[in-house]
């Protein structure tokens, strides 16, 4: 209750209705972090210009002037013993660092016999933007869970930003932690319970957001929210969709979309980025090897970015992402509307 009242007297906008809040995806990164270096004296943040200026995208807003130069650092420095969050401006920039992040971070436990852990969290927006073109507008989710060693999360709302970046900073293992820049300011309501300083969400978990009978949309980050919206339309023509958000992508909660799966009998996944060997191709060949395959009533059909470098022009880009319409005609594609 203390973090909660410190959070009152900071002013960061929000509204509060009989015990909910409505909390941005920004502030909710913002406080996981804030009360994380609060609870343990080992945690820190470096980045490109997470402190004196408060983050490229404000989500390290205030953190400086409360913890200083020790613990938020301009300066990317290697120190052991230590729980650093390292904040990329955009993870297009992470191949500058791909060496470390993948032969080293990754790898360190696994080489040292299990002796030298490395728990630390890489942050920053992932996927397509608006208006930032080919070299800044890729999803590195499918990238980075290739790699064995590394823990990989994709939170799309408030709760997920909050509860997975306290798991993930609480976590002994390097974890990459993918947001969007397009959901930062976007508010969602979140409970007393959720705004606990203890409140995380369990790596590898997936959830259920919507409850449905006749297909399975399986999505992470921004397009949870497009399945969502596009699962109300399909509501008003008799269709319901489960719509599960995968919260993580390595490890991936296979029993959860099995489940949902050998519930609907169809499936559907949506993701922003490209299609060939992308997440939607894993949970394909998933659902093929496994015991919901014998469920299925039709085959599985991806929605994915198209396949070829993000255009500028803005109508070029929004052919180039998933769009709600998209879904919407997959879903009638497999059900055979």
């Amino acid at each position: 209750m203390a973090s909660l009242r410190s959070f009152l007297r900071s002013g960061k906008a929000f509204t509060s209705c009989a015990s909910v809040f409505q909390v941005n995806v920004r502030d909710a990164l913002n406080q996981a972090m804030d009360e994380e270096l609060e609870r343990d004296e080992r945690v820190f943040l470096l980045g490109e210009e997470v402190a004196q200026y408060d983050g490229a995208y404000k989500v390290s807003r205030g953190l400086w002037k409360k913890y200083g130069d020790k613990r938020i650092i301009d300066t990317p420095i290697t120190e052991a013993g230590l729980r650093p969050i390292c904040e990329f401006m955009t993870w297009n920039f992470s191949m500058q660092a791909i060496d470390q992040v993948i032969n080293s971070a990754a790898k360190t436990y696994y080489m040292s016999a299990g002796f030298q852990t490395v728990p630390i969290v890489f942050r920053g927006p992932n996927g397509s933007s608006a208006g930032v073109a080919a070299q800044h507008s890729q999803c590195f989710a499918a990238w980075y869970g290739h790699c064995p060693g590394l823990k990989v999360v994709s939170p799309w709302n408030s709760e997920d930003a909050r509860g997975l970046l306290k798991a993930a900073i609480r976590d002994d293992n390097p974890v990459v932690f993918l947001e969007n820049e397009m959901m930062y300011g976007v508010p969602f309501e979140l409970s007393e319970e959720m705004m606990h300083k203890d409140f995380v969400i369990p790596i590898g978990k997936a959830k259920v957001e919507r409850q449905g009978t006749h297909i399975t949309l399986v999505s992470h980050s921004r397009c949870v929210g497009f399945c969502l919206d596009a699962a109300a339309v399909l509501a008003k023509e008799g269709v319901e969709c489960e719509v599960v958000n995968l919260r993580t992508i390595r490890p991936l909660d296979v029993d959860t979309i099995e489940a949902s799966v050998m519930k609907t009998g169809n499936l559907v996944t949506v993701e922003g980025g490209w299609p060939q060997y992308g997440v939607g191709a894993e949970i394909c060949a998933r659902i093929m090897e496994g015991p919901a395959f014998n469920y299925l009533d039709a085959p599985a059909v991806r929605v994915t970015g198209v396949d070829i470098p993000m255009p500028y022009a803005k109508i070029l880009e929004d052919h180039s992402v998933p769009q709600i319409k998209d879904i919407i005609f997959s879903v009638k594609k497999v059900l055979n509307m």
